[in-house]
């Protein structure tokens, strides 16, 4: 295949997609995303709640928004991406649409058919375009792997589902998912 004559394709076509098509644009390509299983989407409301209720707790400026949420990572609209959980605490990055620039905190819920996608592509991505932190929440594994992105050093740090499981985001911010392992 000829690569110069490969179509890129930016925000236009990402929002003009017909209703109800799930897709991400990485580098001016699309990546289809099939419907989440019931225990993601159960994973990810426990989180983005428990996220939110922090938040709220704390008096909290920064947002918690779940999926679908559009977040144009970079200038050259050619990839917006949709996490499963976005932390923005900058709320001149919050537009109509989504997210313009960087989360500081995106967590992905591993999917069977989409892991090399949050565990490759997507890693690479966010640290690439400045997010803070990033979690890779795997039901299969029951592990949560943590990536700091904001020290001088690239840092990964992996946790049980039975852990307490603490980011660097908020300091005092700790989670379990215990009751997922017998899923």
């Amino acid at each position: 295949m000829d690569l110069a004559l490969e179509k890129i394709y930016t925000e236009n076509d990402y929002y003009n997609l017909p209703e109800n098509t799930r897709a991400e644009l990485i580098d001016g390509h699309f990546y289809n995303m099939s419907a989440p299983s019931r225990i993601h989407q159960e994973i990810l409301n426990y989180i983005n709640n428990t996220i939110f209720n922090y938040i709220r707790s704390k008096n909290g400026l920064c947002k918690v928004y779940p999926a679908p949420f559009a977040v144009q990572l970079f200038k050259d609209k050619t990839t917006i991406v949709e996490p499963d959980i976005s932390v923005i605490c900058d709320k001149n990055k919050l537009t109509n649409r989504g997210c313009f620039g960087a989360p500081n905190w995106i967590i992905e819920i591993v999917s069977p058919n989409n892991a090399n996608h949050d565990y490759i592509r997507k890693l690479n991505l966010y640290a690439n375009a400045g997010v803070q932190e990033y979690w890779i929440v795997d039901p299969m594994t029951k592990l949560v792997y943590i990536y700091h992105f904001k020290t001088d050093h690239f840092k990964a740090l992996p946790y049980s589902f039975n852990d307490e499981i603490r980011g660097s985001i908020f300091e005092d911010f700790c989670i379990c998912l215990k009751e997922f392992i017998a899923e």
